[in-house]
């Protein structure tokens, strides 16, 4: 673990394409371009010799690092102190719109804000996961990366026509380069890597860099001003506003579980996922929490990506119906599953794996996800035109004759197929709304069946997903575990918060799956899901915990195990998707269900205690 910084040291900056990771002491080691799914061209979080790295620090190892954002940004401002002096480094990404675009720029700005400071500059990229070879030309005006395949990453220096123009490869490397700054109070200079330039390094003055900075801010800024919210966590909840949108992709305006892969659930384990693609089930936490928050826009462009994934297969339903449970950021569902063998993994995690392997999965409920999200998008405003109902019908129908079988789960479990409470619930909610637009709509649809297996569903679950033995709603039919996503029973409707089945289900998940309001996904000795190694507490799941502690009335306890919660987050408000027992982050980060469900658990909560 010395060799690799903590997960949650690191700030995330992006330009709504792509995105990177920075650590508290300056080094970029993740970076993939053009997009959120390419091949990486920093992955030093992976490998620490092979993956390759951008690192700016300065030369004397005796400092001090804070990090933190410009208040109101995605500008991330890392700072270092020494007796000597004090010094900054600014991160961030020029916004790159809507438009899909090969050339995507990293600034990186160093200030002296006191005294004086020396810094060192190393640019070491390894294109393709560190699979291609380049070769780099240093000229007058920066250098050139240049891979095999002619993929190209410039240096573009910032300064002034009179400064220093020594850049050079490293002695013992001759793949990487190496500089120095030497800035006195007031001074600054820097750096833009740029990916695929389109033409040779040059320099950038700094009226140039300004211009972009205050770009940026600006963007910013006016972004989040059309956020609503004015609750008890406005800083937390716009600082995961702004986390989601730098995780969206904005030619669709889908969004990315995490812009990393290979972060372990457990440090030396085999449960390393690339999370870089979108998941149906998370579109309907994201149409609530935007919507919730006042951002239209960004609703309508996901519910839309989701209404053309809807439509393209309907009618022609493979083994796994007509959804695939996740995709790529433009809509293709090639992802293939691979190991990185060569890589060593995130403090030895290996495999390293890419890809995901999960996406052919069965798993019932997101027809329940989709629909919600699409229902509640409507409600707001976002109408579903005649060919999006008429998909709509054709998955309804394939879900009317297959909603009763086994399936992997919403925990995507490797151990084989069983028949998940969860599933059965959310089978429930899509025949439900899809009722509801019908009838509120006067759309012509097959009403009778779908009440039939709504009913059906309903029965079911009553009968089959309760264990008297423990008093609660159970992981799947046949057995007693206990599963985190019954916490989203209440809150979709299959069941009133006030119910004594409800209540005692709660109860019993606080006693089996709360740990110090730290909430697992389930107990995998209990009910192995065909992987090796444990895992920590889900965030996501402690969250959802909140959400249905506030439903339920139970409004102190829910705040304080929120105000907990908020306590596990790092430096900048980040989370990753796990905690473990001492309280490090593990999984990939930061992930965008997390800090959903941490919006969706502030709305609700604060809305109980106000009525309270």
């Amino acid at each position: 673990m010395d060799e690799y910084p903590l997960i949650e040291d690191h700030g995330l900056v992006g330009d709504l394409q792509t995105a990177a990771l920075v650590t508290t002491d300056g080094c970029v080691d993740w970076f993939c371009a053009p997009r959120f799914d390419s091949p990486s061209v920093f992955g030093a979080l992976l490998d620490k010799d092979k993956g390759g790295h951008c690192t700016v620090r300065p030369v004397h190892h005796a400092y001090a690092t804070k990090q933190l954002y410009l208040p109101d940004t995605a500008i991330l401002v890392t700072r270092f102190m020494t007796e000597a002096g004090a010094g900054e480094v600014l991160d961030f990404m020029p916004v790159t719109g809507t438009t899909v675009t090969e050339s995507h720029r990293l600034v990186r700005m160093v200030r002296c804000v006191r005294g004086r400071m020396t810094f060192e500059v190393e640019v070491a990229p390894r294109f393709d996961y560190g699979r291609r070879p380049h070769r780099v030309h240093i000229s007058g005006h920066g250098a050139l990366f240049t891979a095999d395949d002619g993929s190209e990453l410039a240096v573009h220096p910032i300064r002034e026509p009179n400064d220093e123009r020594v850049l050079r490869l490293l002695p013992d490397r001759r793949d990487a380069l190496h500089f120095t700054l030497t800035l006195e109070a007031g001074q600054e200079r820097g750096l833009a890597l740029e990916w695929a330039p389109g033409g040779p390094p040059r320099d950038i003055r700094l009226a140039e860099y300004r211009e972009l900075f205050d770009e940026t801010v600006l963007f910013w800024r006016s972004w989040l001003r059309q956020s609503r919210y004015q609750g008890r966590w406005r800083e937390t909840v716009e600082r995961s506003a702004i986390t989601l949108k730098l995780m969206t992709f904005a030619p669709t305006g889908a969004v990315v579980a995490a812009p990393t892969a290979g972060l372990p659930e457990q440090l030396g384990g085999e449960r390393n996922w690339d999370y870089r693609f979108t998941w149906i089930r998370d579109a309907s936490f994201s149409v609530y929490a935007l919507l919730g928050l006042g951002f239209t826009e960004e609703a309508k462009a996901f519910t839309q990506w989701l209404a053309d994934r809807v439509k393209e297969r309907a009618g022609s339903a493979g083994d796994t119906g007509p959804l695939n449970i996740m995709y790529r950021v433009d809509g293709s569902s090639d992802l293939v599953e691979e190991t990185l063998d060569h890589w060593e993994g995130y403090a030895g995690s290996a495999p390293v794996r890419i890809g995901n392997g999960a996406a052919e999965q069965l798993q019932l409920d997101i027809y329940g996800e989709a629909l919600d999200s699409i229902y509640f998008a409507h409600r707001h405003g976002l109408r579903v035109g005649h060919r999006g109902w008429n998909a709509l019908q054709t998955n309804l129908d394939w879900l009317v004759d297959h909603w009763d079988q086994a399936e992997e789960g919403l925990w995507e479990t490797r151990g084989g197929r069983q028949h998940f409470t969860y599933g059965r619930v959310m089978s429930w909610v899509a025949f439900d709304r899809a009722l509801r637009l019908a009838e509120s709509n006067g759309r012509p649809a097959a009403a009778d069946r779908w009440r039939v297996a709504r009913d059906d569903c309903y029965e079911q679950v009553m009968a089959k997903g309760w264990s008297e033995a423990r008093q609660a709603f159970v992981q799947h039919y046949g057995n007693d575990v206990l599963d985190s996503s019954m916490l989203r029973m209440a809150t979709v409707g299959f069941i009133t918060p006030d119910d004594p089945l409800w209540t005692s289900t709660l109860a019993a998940m606080e006693e089996e799956l709360v740990s110090d309001s730290l909430v697992y996904r389930y107990n995998p000795e209990a009910s192995p899901d065909g992987l090796r190694g444990s895992e920590g507490t889900f965030s996501l799941c402690t969250f959802m915990y909140v959400d249905a502690l506030a439903r339920a009335g139970q409004t102190d306890k829910a705040r304080l195990v929120l105000e907990k919660m908020m306590g596990y987050a790092n430096h900048l408000g980040l989370y990753s998707e796990e905690i473990d027992p001492t309280g490090r982050q593990l999984g990939n980060f930061p992930q965008a269900f997390t800090h959903l469900a941490l919006i969706d658990a502030a709305i609700t909560l604060d809305a109980a205690l106000n009525r309270s």
